[in-house]
């Protein structure tokens, strides 16, 4: 036997031992996760009930069309890929951190740390549930869409690889950035005051409750500093007809800005959980 025979062996049966306990802690939150009822109103049926609200009260959407006239959208329509980008924040920043938060402060993580469970699992746990509570979640939603408002979705495979790449970057980015926002509530009681407004100022700042068209044209460009605006961009590009893109703030679907964007935000994210994730908070 070659000396690095060995190694490799124990490397491939400790990268096993790993994914191992990484799904079985999958499986652990989302059961968790749906036993939580006030935690799946909040982050799970919140955005269905905001786009029924929305489609009954406003009805349709009036864009200026550029060339002195008006376009008019259905309202479910226009708010449902709205909604699947707030699901996916509301699920990953939101559900996460105050999550992990309240693990941190209330013992639960520091019990972990005495486990064998390596920190990438309990991580790949949480980012696991962000995605499969994602999905329901999304299919929910399109599913209400189309059925309870009549909202046309794309028949183009195009299209849905489109949401589909659009839809995992997004819960990617957001989980990171939920699990590195963690660290900044005190305790874990202070966590909702904390991070729910943050959820709430971004959504209202990248035109997720409010037409974006009327946003003043400082928040239009700022909000294109923020990871919802694009996954917005993104949904709407997937589940919209093509001429709607003219409505955008340049014309465009912007696709390649979408894409970018995005992974520069799942970057970031992974940056800053490498930098901030402990088990047991420092002071």
């Amino acid at each position: 036997m070659s000396r690095t025979t060995l190694p490799r062996a124990t490397s491939a049966a400790g990268l096993a031992r790993t994914m191992r306990i990484a799904a079985g802690r999958v499986a652990y939150e989302v059961r968790t996760y749906f036993r939580q009822l006030d935690q799946v109103f909040f982050t799970f049926l919140f955005p269905v009930l905001l786009l029924g609200l929305f489609a009954s009260v406003f009805e349709t959407m009036t864009f200026p069309d550029g060339a002195g006239g008006s376009t008019e959208i259905p309202a479910a329509e226009y708010y449902l890929p709205a909604m699947l980008a707030s699901g996916i924040l509301l699920s990953g920043v939101q559900n996460l951190g105050v999550d992990v938060a309240i693990a941190r402060t209330n013992g639960t993580l520091k019990r972990l740390a005495g486990t064998p469970m390596p920190p990438i699992a309990y991580l790949a746990g949480k980012l696991g549930q962000a995605l499969v509570t994602g999905v329901a979640q999304a299919v929910v939603l399109l599913l209400v869409g189309r059925l309870a408002f009549g909202v046309e979705l794309p028949s183009e495979a195009g299209a849905w690889a489109t949401f589909a790449w659009v839809f995992v970057l997004g819960t990617l980015s957001s989980a990171l950035l939920g699990i590195a926002l963690s660290r900044l509530p005190r305790s874990g009681r202070s966590a909702t005051a904390v991070i729910i407004p943050i959820v709430l100022v971004v959504q209202f700042g990248s035109g997720i409750f409010i037409q974006f068209s009327l946003l003043p044209d400082w928040m239009q460009q700022a909000s294109q500093a923020l990871p919802v605006a694009w996954m917005a961009l993104g949904m709407r590009a997937a589940l919209l007809p093509d001429e709607y893109a003219a409505l955008e703030l340049d014309g465009v679907w912007n696709l390649g800005g979408v894409a970018l964007a995005l992974g520069i935000w799942l970057v970031l994210g992974l940056v800053l959980v490498r930098l901030t994730f402990r088990w047991i908070r420092r002071s």
